[in-house]
């Protein structure tokens, strides 16, 4: 009997409907001649199952299973494709790892670390990995201009600590949009980060290791005339997204060892994508780890996959017979 798969997407944050277009993806991925595949959306209490004619289930979350027509079914193995909480923060690993289900991405401390960008980013300094000059406000804090103008600059960016996809971030350039773009990144979470601009070519690097391989992607470039990165720019197609990223060879491999370096730093586990500003022609700064990155057709890991000459669907079977055979 196949291993029945549950593809978890959804969520809680504004980050939900491009969760269910990686759960897509990843069902389009997985090699169905090995594993009984089940999207599963979970979306605050409402968590269900969509069966193939079209219906759904509810989801018993006393063991993550579903039932139809009296047949029980429990999953096997859940990969989590959900960006925002609960499945990029460590509440769903937590849950999973009660239930002792297998699951794609690394557990409950890399994810709850990793999903705050400035206690990542801080831990990481340790390590000797450049990061940008940063404050970071809790709700109900607040800061002065003067403080932003002194202490990280104009221009800067403002943008939630917790998220992601650009929701909630702003190039701020003047001194007036300081407290709007505060107030903006607020809506989106109760931490936020005010981070000094780095001027550069922004760069991305996937990764990922079994317990018999470690595999590092070739890096992709971000080009866009927007001002930054944004959903548009990720989304909507204003961007050129160049795989393998126009550098020189030397600089490819100090940021694929880097990769690879912060990949077991953080003891992340799956597929993970880390974000890079190249300053000056050659310093790498980091600017953020993605531990459940986008995985529709077009984001950066398929391309990345492709690039490397590699098939998918042999990455996707990799990361659920690593878990699923050994936890």
């Amino acid at each position: 009997m196949k291993p029945v798969i549950a593809i978890v997407g959804g969520g809680d944050t504004s980050e939900y409907e491009v969760s269910l277009r990686s759960a897509q993806g990843i069902y389009s991925f997985i090699d169905k001649s090995k594993y009984t595949l089940y999207i599963v959306h979970m979306h605050g209490e409402d968590w269900h199952v969509n069966l193939p004619d079209g219906s759904t289930a509810p989801i018993d979350r006393n063991d993550f299973s579903f039932t139809v027509e009296n047949i029980r079914t429990k999953f096997d193995f859940a990969y989590i494709t959900i960006h925002g909480t609960p499945g990029e923060d460590g509440l769903l690993q937590g849950y999973f790892d009660m239930l002792h289900v297998p699951y794609s991405c690394c557990g409950v401390l890399a994810a709850a670390l990793t999903y705050n960008k400035f206690a990542c980013n801080q831990f990481l300094k340790r390590f000797g990995v450049r990061v940008a000059e940063s404050l970071m406000l809790r709700k109900g804090q607040s800061v002065s201009d003067l403080d932003v103008l002194e202490k990280i600059g104009l221009p800067c960016f403002i943008k939630p600590s917790l998220g992601g996809s650009s929701f909630g971030v702003t190039k701020v350039k003047t001194t007036e949009q300081i407290q709007p773009a505060i107030q903006k990144a607020f809506k989106e979470a109760d931490e936020v980060v005010i981070e000094s601009f780095m001027d550069g070519m922004e760069i991305t690097c996937g990764c990922y290791k079994t317990r018999t391989k470690s595999v590092v992607f070739p890096i992709t470039e971000v080009v866009t005339d927007n001002d930054f990165f944004d959903y548009d720019a990720k989304y909507n197609g204003q961007v050129d997204e160049i795989t393998p990223a126009r550098i020189s060879d030397s600089l490819r491999d100090r940021v694929q060892k880097l990769t690879s370096a912060i990949y077991d730093i953080l003891g992340a586990q799956g597929i993970i994508r880390i974000d890079y500003i190249i300053t000056g022609g050659d310093v790498i700064n980091l600017l953020e780890v993605n531990t459940t990155p986008g995985m529709t057709a077009t984001s950066f890991i398929p391309q990345q996959i492709r690039a490397a000459g590699l098939d998918i669907k042999e990455v996707m079977t990799d990361i659920i017979e690593n878990k699923l055979n050994h936890d």
